[in-house]
């Protein structure tokens, strides 16, 4: 921990030279911000995994002019088998005004679609104890019947999204790569000037009999909050962003995907913040260390 009169001196030097932490502060906030927005990304990717991971539905698509009996008798096979819940059948005029309600009559070209285009469907509910592979065997089965056009167990979707976010993950460790490296260098390049421009302070302070790490810590205190002030200005900026966004957002995509879109969650926040304040107070020290001999 840094004593009160290290805060003070780094506060002192931070004021006196103002200008210059606040360019560092800024560019640190622009690298932060790519970092923050690939989170934010990977985050809403993994919500919507989860949600199509646990949508516990199946959808069973029914060829035209299948008979009630013909759905009567496929609806009480369903409700008997093991790990199916619950079966609801959705009429083709059904899930057209469903459909429409939901996107809104007014709003949206699609709500206009006929009867047509909605086909008639048995909506499953399965047990979440009802594993990928059963759910896949039971898909087969429905899919020999006569009366089944096509079943959806919406894996497909989740696999995919899957490969995505390990996608984004990826992405996201190459940005912390580069971020790292313009922490480092900016945070190193800011103190390393603050240094020169201090030199005469420096050099009263050792003639004085003043230690290295007293004469070092401030540098490094202001170079952890450079860090820390960096990450948080990302923050400030990506959630001004996100609500902007988030305002704007059609809803009709939103109902698409059935997730709303989330922020970064706290522990992401306070992860940003405390690996901008680390990595600065490490670019301190590693900048002071040809400058000031240990």
């Amino acid at each position: 921990m840094f004593s009160a009169a290290t805060t003070r001196r780094a506060r002192r030097g931070m004021l006196r030279e103002w200008r210059l932490h606040a360019l560092s502060v800024f560019s640190l906030a622009v690298a932060f911000v790519c970092l923050g927005a690939a989170l934010l990304v990977v985050t809403n990717l993994r919500s919507m995994e989860e949600r199509w991971a646990h949508a516990g539905r199946a959808s069973v698509y029914l060829r035209d002019g299948v008979t009630t009996e013909e759905i009567e008798s496929a609806t009480k096979a369903l409700s008997a088998t093991s790990g199916i819940v619950s079966v609801r059948y959705v009429s083709a005029q059904q899930a057209r005004a469903d459909f429409a309600t939901r996107m809104g009559e007014q709003r949206s070209p699609l709500a206009a679609l006929p009867t047509e285009a909605f086909p008639s469907t048995l909506e499953l509910e399965v047990s979440p104890d009802l594993n990928e592979r059963d759910l896949g065997e039971v898909a087969a089965k429905l899919r020999l019947l006569p009366i089944v056009e096509d079943v959806e167990t919406y894996q497909t979707w989740t696999t995919r999204l899957a490969r995505v976010i390990r996608g984004g993950v990826a992405a996201s460790a190459l940005l912390a790569v580069v971020v790292l490296g313009a922490v480092l260098a900016v945070v190193g390049s800011t103190i390393r000037l603050a240094l020169q421009r201090r030199r005469t302070e420096v050099e009263v302070l050792r003639l004085v009999g003043a230690t290295d790490r007293f004469v070092k810590s401030p540098f490094i205190l202001e170079g952890s909050i450079q860090g820390a002030l960096g990450a948080i200005g990302a923050v400030g900026l990506l959630a001004l962003l996100f609500i902007i966004v988030r305002a704007r957002l059609d809803q009709e995509f939103v109902h698409l995907l059935g997730v709303q879109p989330a922020f970064l969650p706290w522990y992401a926040i306070f992860g940003l913040i405390a690996t901008g304040a680390s990595l600065g107070a490490t670019a301190a020290h590693g900048s002071l260390r040809k400058l000031v001999t240990l």
